[in-house]
């Protein structure tokens, strides 16, 4: 079976990339940072999801000897002129490794920061770069990057216990709901990072 390393410690983000793979390429095994437990944290430096994502991917391919892809998202909020974006993860500053306690906090700041802006006014994108590396045998290396984008409306409180992130805050254009309200097969459908996997899958296939 081929192996693909996906660049996160996120258990949610692996399965949900998993679940996606598995339509295009069921005999690729997709592994995650939990199974390199050595593997040096990577400095998110790069100044957009493109950067971040490539810098992951590279860095982690390089240290696994494995094809690696990697995904940077961030929520990108109108009336926040595009905030939290690229520090999407760390708004609210937690440095801990509660991903529930970061997710919460992270949330509430963004609520507090909105608590004046009316409905009308809360649109949103969740964007994601997901980016492969792969050096060759013969000292070749192959890149590849794809972007989905999932446009929608932050809420004003938390609804919904499935997802992870600000996924109980946003509500995508074409629902009612939260993305913490969907089934995971309705969010694999039209979440930025669906978008963006089943964009580059395609290519996955054909060059592992």
């Amino acid at each position: 079976m081929r192996k693909l390393v996906l660049a996160t410690k996120n258990l949610g983000k692996v399965a949900e990339f998993d679940r996606l793979l598995s339509n295009y390429a069921p005999d690729i095994k997709v592994l995650g940072l939990a199974d390199f437990p050595d593997m040096p944290e990577v400095v998110e430096s790069g100044k957009t999801l493109s950067e971040n994502a490539r810098l992951k991917a590279k860095t982690i391919s390089q240290f696994t000897n494995l094809p690696t892809l990697a995904d940077d998202s961030g929520l990108f909020i109108d009336a926040l002129n595009g905030d939290p974006g690229i520090y999407s993860a760390r708004w609210a500053g937690y440095e801990g490794d509660d991903a529930k306690v970061r997710d919460k906090l992270n949330i509430q700041k963004v609520l507090t920061q909105l608590k004046d802006v009316p409905v009308s006014a809360r649109a949103g994108q969740f964007k994601a770069v997901v980016a492969f590396y792969k050096e060759s045998s013969d000292g070749s290396i192959i890149e590849k990057e794809e972007l989905g984008v999932l446009p929608g409306r932050i809420l004003t409180q938390p609804i919904g216990d499935a997802g992870f992130g600000y996924d109980p805050i946003f509500s995508p254009d074409q629902f009612d709901l939260s993305l913490a309200q969907l089934a995971p097969g309705v969010k694999d459908e039209v979440s930025h990072r669906g978008i963006a996997l089943r964009a580059i899958a395609p290519f996955l296939r054909d060059h592992l």
